[in-house]
């Protein structure tokens, strides 16, 4: 009997993560990352700092990625964004910018955090108040109300944007594991949004959170994630559902739980961030040669 059991052929499991990552990152070069990016030249230096502004569903982890960019610059674990415990209501009720500190200074960009979008028309932010947003209507401090958006009849609606008050990167952010459970109400929504800041020339980027929920293989190790099967699958889901190339879908893990700094959390981090300035980078140079054209 046991001779027959050795003899009889079970079939393997496949296995969870594949051979070679799909997309090659250096897991060694944080520093060299945070150089980068406290140096990082803006194509105009009139424009004094980059704006992106984040988007995305009710618990996605935007104030987490701000405070996650934080850390890496920090070289310490920072909480200075409030992040809600609970994952179905929106802590943002102000439209703030966050600065990133470096040493005595600040780095060359900017974060504008936005309440989190939600299925129901009378709760979340209202895409018009987005879409204002990216052309710098909103003002520092505004109080969101998900059923009034600011208009250009209100005393606080700002008129004449300068061009570094206007956004220059729009990034959503949404959540690896609710992907494909994410409602059509708000991929709608998102979808408006994107087609808004297309038309104006904004470049876009998505980051992807949680992606150790996602995956239990890059739970356990988060350098498997370009090796993961299950990412590079919410990858594409996320792709379809938004309308956006992979390259510009950037998967990162939010300090969360974790009280010391990690190596791989900030690689990831910074990775996304370099991408996003670059992009941003790329529009304020097309906005200067715009300008020079009509002067």
């Amino acid at each position: 009997m046991a001779s027959a059991l050795r003899n009889y052929w079970f079939p393997s499991v496949p296995s969870a993560v594949l051979e070679k990552p799909w997309r090659e990152t250096v897991w060694t070069n944080r520093d060299q990352m945070v150089e980068k990016l406290r140096t990082f030249p803006l194509n105009d230096p009139e424009f004094g700092m980059i704006r992106i502004l984040l988007h995305g569903p009710v618990g996605a982890g935007k104030s987490s990625v701000i405070n996650s960019v934080k850390s890496a610059f920090a070289g310490r674990v920072v909480m200075s964004v409030l992040v809600a415990s609970l994952s179905d209501i929106s802590f943002t009720s102000k439209y703030e910018t966050h600065y990133i500190k470096e040493g005595e200074g600040r780095s060359p960009f900017v974060f504008n955090d936005i309440m989190g979008l939600e299925a129901q028309e009378s709760r979340g932010v209202h895409i018009d108040d987005i879409i204002s947003a990216l052309k710098g209507h909103i003002p520092e401090g505004y109080e969101f109300n998900p059923n009034v958006f600011l208009t250009n009849s209100k005393p606080e609606y700002v008129k004449d944007p300068k061009l570094s008050d206007k956004v220059h990167c729009l990034v959503s952010v949404v959540s690896a594991d609710k992907i494909s459970m994410m409602s059509k109400e708000i991929t709608a929504k998102m979808r408006t949004v994107r087609d808004k800041a297309s038309i104006l020339g904004i470049p876009q980027i998505v980051v992807m959170t949680m992606v150790d929920i996602a995956c239990p293989e890059v739970a356990r190790d988060l350098k498997n994630i370009y090796r993961s099967k299950e990412i590079k699958s919410k990858m594409e889901t996320c792709s379809n559902v938004l309308g956006v190339p992979m390259t510009c879908i950037l998967p990162v893990k939010n300090y969360h739980e974790e009280t010391q700094m990690n190596n791989d959390i900030d690689v990831l981090v910074l990775e996304a961030m370099t991408k996003i300035v670059e992009v941003a980078n790329d529009y304020i140079w097309h906005l200067q040669q715009k300008k020079k054209t009509l002067s």
